[in-house]
């Protein structure tokens, strides 16, 4: 069986490593993406979930848990489910501490090594990604998460609202990924995943795969998907009986991994994330 592609040199720097790569392999014409979200009125009333996400406080779904759990005021009365509309953050309090107005919208790529979680902080002392970032970052939220073993680009924001939507599959943000796993396959299987599969009653969308390099039964594998589901990658491979010792993301949207060391963080220049986000809304 042939593949798509001849056969590439690994990268080497003290030992076998392969070199994230962030490339699109032309295939099936896609379908039209889904319109993303409608860019946000800031004039009139907001849900205090999404002002407080703009405000990097944490996430809709963080926010909402905070209201829960009598953690957010008004004017010092503890807000009550379901929360009012506001139209600005005077008087808000979360903890007790005033929230601060919203700053600039920011993105940065960070190269995520594998052995660490990406979560603020871990029950069984694991390492987090907040222990591998730099110290003297602004508070920094994760665009998605990458497994403890996935290594590869992390995006990190300082706005809850534009984190929920870079995740949403409706904004169809495209996540690319290489894949080292043993095993028999073949292109016209991978190709097989571009209508989606099910899984233990989970359905997952179209993933677009190549078989990058074989030697032996060991071979990369490029997808590219919507989706992002937990564990996306790793369980559709594993349901064609392969076996993944390496997972690295690649790109997010149009930000590539590339440039980046392990463990290294880069903003992300103002006007490319002006123009990503005028894309986006389009």
């Amino acid at each position: 069986m042939t593949t798509r592609r001849p056969p590439r040199s690994p990268a080497r720097s003290g030992g076998e490593r392969e070199a994230p790569r962030g490339r699109r392999s032309a295939r099936t014409e896609r379908p039209a993406r889904k319109p993303a979200e409608e860019p946000r009125d800031e004039d009139g009333p907001q849900r205090i979930s999404k002002l407080l996400a703009r405000a990097g406080v944490g996430s809709r779904r963080d926010v909402e848990r905070m209201i829960e759990d009598g953690r957010v005021a008004l004017n010092g009365e503890t807000i009550a489910q379901p929360a009012p509309l506001l139209t600005s953050l005077e008087g808000l309090t979360v903890d007790g501490n005033p929230v601060a107005k919203p700053v600039s919208t920011r993105l940065y790529r960070f190269h995520k090594p594998a052995g660490c979680l990406t979560a603020a902080r871990d029950p069984k002392g694991r390492k987090t990604i907040y222990d591998v970032l730099p110290k003297g970052l602004p508070r920094l939220m994760p665009v998605g998460r990458l497994d403890y073993n996935t290594e590869g680009l992390l995006l990190l924001t300082n706005d809850g609202e534009f984190k929920r939507q870079l995740e949403l599959p409706a904004s169809g943000v495209e996540r690319s990924y290489r894949a080292r796993a043993f095993g028999d396959i073949s292109q016209a299987q991978l190709e097989e995943l571009a209508l989606g599969v099910t899984i233990d009653g989970i359905r997952y969308g179209r993933i677009d795969a190549n078989l990058e390099r074989r030697t032996g039964r060991n071979q990369w594998i490029e997808l590219t998907l919507t989706e992002g589901k937990n564990r996306e990658v790793r369980r559709v491979l594993e349901h064609l009986g392969l076996q993944v010792s390496r997972l690295i993301r690649t790109r997010y949207g149009e930000f590539g991994v590339e440039g980046l060391d392990v463990g290294a963080v880069e903003v992300v220049p103002r006007d490319a994330l002006f123009q990503f986000r005028r894309r986006m809304a389009k």
